[in-house]
């Protein structure tokens, strides 16, 4: 269990980033690694492995479904291919051969979308991913996962790659607070539990880790003392840990940078609801596409700082009584 400390914001590199540098490591250690992209890859990061393996990479063009097509192939071939495009692209435009061709032949393919949420910024609404998690989670046999920092997007891509099955993982644009020290260890399906406490438990993923963490400090001068929860897996969701934190905090926020609608939170009220009922708040993006503008104003205006979690718990904890 991990002790509570003070949380300082230090950020590290984008989750994006950590993802071109990874692939390249695993393009190295096992020759059946190969990468498809849709004319992204400076912004997907797979460039890195492109400069070192021309022979295994395959620029599609601006055609996402053909990209998840040829994944797909690839992985029938014996291959492990890895497919790129911000999330939006990847998911929207992919979804009908994410289905066809990958979940009901439960093929070996991993999807990295990047780019994810609003807080790329200025690309605005069409190009936020705002609705993939639940698009993903929909996916029979599919994993979905949701890295908060550098280190576990390193550690996670690498389990992606060992895993036989196929894999969703959301990265994103900005700089990712450090969350993580070097020697963190992840394991698929296996929430970890970044700061202790009994009154209330904060279970978020992505950059809205960072978040708790700053709420739970927040929360800590006001005598509310907050279990920080890194739900890295949203399928398959670890159910051990939710009940656990339902039973002994007996109040629960999901925060997470996705519609509320069929992100994260939805699958934790399932479990919650199956195991161990208690009060619920859900901090994220409320049934609207976002705007342009500057990532941090963003993410303020649409309720997803770390003023927003403290306030959800506050609320769940006045209603556990």
């Amino acid at each position: 269990m991990a002790a509570k400390t003070k949380f300082e914001i230090k950020l590290g590199a984008a989750t994006r980033e950590a993802f071109g540098r990874v692939l390249v490591e695993l393009g190295h250690e096992n020759k059946d690694i190969v990468v498809c992209d849709a004319d992204l890859s400076k912004s997907t990061m797979t460039v890195y492995f492109a400069k070192e393996f021309p022979e295994r990479f395959v620029s599609l063009g601006i055609a996402e479904a053909n990209m998840t097509a040829v994944g797909a192939g690839l992985a029938l071939a014996g291959k492990i291919p890895f497919v790129s495009s911000f999330s939006a692209f990847a998911m929207n435009k992919g979804f009908e051969q994410l289905r066809v061709c990958a979940a009901y032949p439960f093929v070996n393919l991993k999807v990295v979308g990047t780019h994810s949420g609003i807080s790329i910024g200025e690309d605005g609404p069409s190009q936020m991913s705002i609705e993939e998690i639940g698009l993903a989670c929909s996916l029979p046999g599919f994993v979905v996962i949701a890295p908060a920092d550098e280190v576990a997007t390193r550690a996670l891509v690498r389990a992606a790659a060992a895993h036989v099955g196929p894999v969703f993982i959301r990265t994103g644009r900005p700089k990712a607070p450090t969350v993580y020290s070097a020697d963190q260890k992840f394991e698929i399906g296996k929430a970890i539990e970044v700061a202790a406490g009994r009154d209330v438990t904060i279970i978020a993923n992505g950059l809205l880790v960072a978040q708790a963490l700053l709420a739970a400090d927040v929360l800590d001068g006001e005598g509310i003392s907050a279990r920080v929860v890194d739900m890295h897996t949203a399928k398959p969701i670890d159910r051990e840990t939710i009940a656990r934190a339902a039973a002994e905090t007996r109040a629960i926020v999901v925060a997470e940078e996705h519609l509320v609608d069929g992100g994260l939170g939805v699958r934790v009220a399932q479990v919650v609801a199956e195991t161990r009922p208690c009060p619920m708040e859900f901090v994220g993006i409320q049934n609207t596409y976002a705007e342009s503008g500057q990532p941090d104003e963003l993410m303020e205006k649409y309720g997803l700082v770390a003023r927003d979690v403290a306030a959800a718990a506050r609320r769940v904890v006045a209603r556990k009584g």
